[in-house]
């Protein structure tokens, strides 16, 4: 996901958003721990694509005021 992307959405779709990689990275968490993660790398992109959103949620709120 890149970071324009992230940046055309409002607050609460980030919010939204940032929600469903949490959901995403702990099914990932676990399908490690299982041994069923087929795509090893996908746990590294959701890393980052978490700290993307919160940066920039960040941001917008410092916008704001």
């Amino acid at each position: 996901m890149k970071a324009e992307e992230i940046r055309t959405k409002t607050l609460d779709e980030l919010e939204g958003q940032l929600g469903d990689l949490k959901k995403e990275q702990f099914n990932l968490r676990f399908q490690k721990a299982t041994g069923q993660l087929e795509n090893v790398a996908r746990v590294r992109q959701v890393r980052r694509d978490i700290a993307r959103v919160k940066t920039i949620a960040a941001q917008k709120r410092a916008e704001k005021k």
